[in-house]
């Protein structure tokens, strides 16, 4: 797949906000300042199409962006971004779990993780909450250029270990860096079967 034309359409803070066609969502979330909005520039080839902030905790609203008229892009807020007050944080907050769980036009969830860390807590609880409400997602460990290739494979070792002490299958898993511009050909290859399944 090649990306030709990406529009912002909207931001929404509620669920009942968010476009009404009938055009798939496929979906980008993770911790605060894990690389999101530099993923996005990359895969769409827009530079500046998803504000990249060097203040984690920027993206407050779910934003759509129409991708070729054909199906759209979601990012997602942040979450777990300390400087956010509790309350509106939660832990997950209400606007991202009202869209994860209960939005019919999202098809596909991306889950990024930063490969340098060790598996968060608070990924692993995200992404238990996926299973147990059965949400198609996949990982994408961003910022592999800051690492060897025995380092980003033995980070996702630890990742698949820690996953496989409660799935029976792991989920489809990618690596990029928005710096070298990898990840993007498998990720957009794997988005358009998605949609094609659909």
């Amino acid at each position: 797949m090649e990306i030709k034309r990406a529009t912002f359409k909207c931001s929404s803070q509620q669920l009942s906000q968010i476009p009404r066609d009938t055009l798939p969502d496929i979906a980008f979330i993770g911790r605060s300042n894990v690389g999101k909005s530099s993923l996005i520039n990359l895969l769409t080839g827009h530079g500046s199409l998803a504000k990249v902030s060097g203040t984690p905790g920027k993206t407050r609203l779910i934003n759509h962006f129409l991708i070729d008229d054909r199906w759209y892009l979601v990012d997602l807020p942040g979450y777990g971004y300390a400087r956010v007050s509790k309350s509106e944080r939660g832990e997950f907050s209400k606007l991202i779990t009202d869209y994860v769980f209960r939005s019919e036009k999202m098809h596909f969830l991306f889950v990024l993780v930063d490969s340098r860390l060790e598996p968060q807590a608070i990924d692993l609880r995200f992404i238990r909450l996926l299973g147990e409400h059965g949400i198609p997602f996949g990982i994408v460990f961003t910022k592999t250029d800051k690492l060897s290739r025995n380092q980003l494979e033995s980070s996702a070792a630890r990742y698949k270990k820690q996953l496989l002490t409660e799935w029976e299958e792991l989920p489809p898993l990618f690596f990029a860096s928005s710096a070298k511009r990898t990840g993007r050909e498998e990720i957009l290859a794997f988005i358009d079967k998605c949609l094609k399944d659909s």
